[in-house]
């Protein structure tokens, strides 16, 4: 099986926005990345752990290759990045991880 590459991104927002935000990665954000064509899938998830305060997501999108990643990197995630970063200006905060798929 080729490995496959996981992007992870994981946001914590804050309380007072999560449904807003939830939507709007559903219906706007996502469909945009997967637009992008450098991806095969994706999932959300909420974290189940109890946060000092916000709520936790995890978002993973699946990439055939490391190639595919990094033309996602050069040529999208700046822009899509910008987009989620006005609209949600100091309501969240992200970090980002590459994981290797080995089975």
């Amino acid at each position: 099986m080729a490995k496959r590459i996981i992007y992870n991104v994981t946001v914590n927002v804050d309380d007072d926005i999560h449904e807003e935000w939830l939507q709007w990665m559903r219906q706007v954000h996502i469909p945009d990345v997967m637009a992008t064509g450098c991806f095969i899938e994706w999932r959300i998830c909420r974290l189940l752990m109890e946060e000092e305060k916000g709520v936790t997501y995890a978002i993973q999108y699946t990439a055939s290759s490391m190639a595919d990643f990094e033309k996602y990197q050069r040529l999208f995630a700046p822009e899509l990045q910008r987009q989620h970063s006005e609209k949600f200006k100091d309501k969240f905060v992200a970090f980002r991880t590459l994981l290797e798929q080995l089975e």
